[in-house]
This record gives C-alpha cells, sequence and structure tokens, in this order.
C-alpha cells in the first residue's frame, strides 16, 4: 500500500509569521484578521505569531525571505490586496509579487503562502476578505498550518 502524507490542521507548537500589505489596508486589515482567525482556532498560540507590515504587495517577498532566512517560523504567510485600475501598474505588481512569494517558498523550503488577492474591482477584493466569498486570509492561515504540518512530517522521514 502507497505511503499518504497529510499535514493535518493541528498548529500547537508552529511558529507563524504574516506578512501584510498596508495598502489597500480596508481588506488587508480584514485579510489579517481571518488569517488570526484560522490560526488561533487551529491552535497557534498567539506569542508563536509575528505579523509584518509592509507599505505594499510589491514589498512582501523580500520581508518574507528576511523572514524564512531567520529560521524562527514553520510557515509565513503572505497577505495583500492588488486591484486592477487604468493603468498596467497592477499586472507588473501583481507578477512580481507572485513570483517572489513562489521563489522564497522554493529557495529557502519555508511554506510562503500567497495570500494576496488579485481582483478586478474593490469590491471583489472586499468579498474576498470576509464578504461573501469568505475570507481568504482564513483559507492562508489553513494552508499555512497544514503544509507546515507536511513539512514536518517529511522531514521526519529523513531521522
Amino acid at each position: 500500500m502507497a505511503r499518504v502524507l497529510k499535514g493535518g490542521y493541528n498548529g500547537e507548537g508552529l511558529h507563524i509569521a504574516i506578512v501584510v500589505s498596508r495598502f489597500n489596508s480596508q481588506v488587508t486589515e480584514k485579510l489579517l484578521g481571518g488569517a488570526l482567525d484560522g490560526l488561533s482556532s487551529n491552535r497557534v498560540n498567539d506569542e508563536d505569531i509575528t505579523v509584518a507590515w509592509v507599505p505594499g504587495s510589491f514589498e512582501i517577498p523580500v520581508v518574507a525571505q528576511t523572514l524564512a532566512d531567520s529560521g524562527e517560523f514553520n510557515a509565513i504567510i503572505c497577505l495583500g490586496a492588488v486591484v486592477r485600475h487604468e493603468t498596467d501598474h497592477y499586472i507588473h505588481v501583481a507578477t512580481q509579487t507572485a513570483e517572489g512569494i513562489a521563489a522564497v517558498s522554493i529557495e529557502t523550503g519555508v511554506p510562503t503562502i500567497f495570500g494576496v488577492l488579485t481582483t478586478d474591482t474593490e469590491l471583489q477584493a472586499i468579498e474576498r476578505a470576509g464578504g461573501k466569498e469568505g475570507n481568504r486570509g482564513y483559507d492562508a492561515s489553513l494552508a499555512a498550518i497544514e503544509t507546515a504540518n507536511l513539512m514536518q512530517e517529511i522531514e521526519s522521514l529523513n531521522k
């Protein structure tokens, strides 16, 4: 029978960092609230959570990289909201942010969760930050816990 590895949602003992953008704070503060609720309801202790605020989504990857390199965290949650407007600025910020977050995860081996909304309208962002589409911050917290636990399970195979 095949070996099945699953991370699970028990966050006890995990140390989680959250990098959150101040830009579009009416959305990102709700994402942060959702992430904190998700961590708390899955037994991550408040003192094991570190929140780092950055000016905008573009700055998320460098701070996530620094936190991951510290060796202090089992996972990093990245939260932001990039909303399309009249110029191409949206495309550049969204693309570079996504690529940067993925690179942090791959380069460090620390699960770095993409919780950055990329929407066409502010209403779509609000709906995904606690509105009728749920709270993507909460979803990101579950992904962080599950992936961190899975990484620990995989690492235990080598012992």
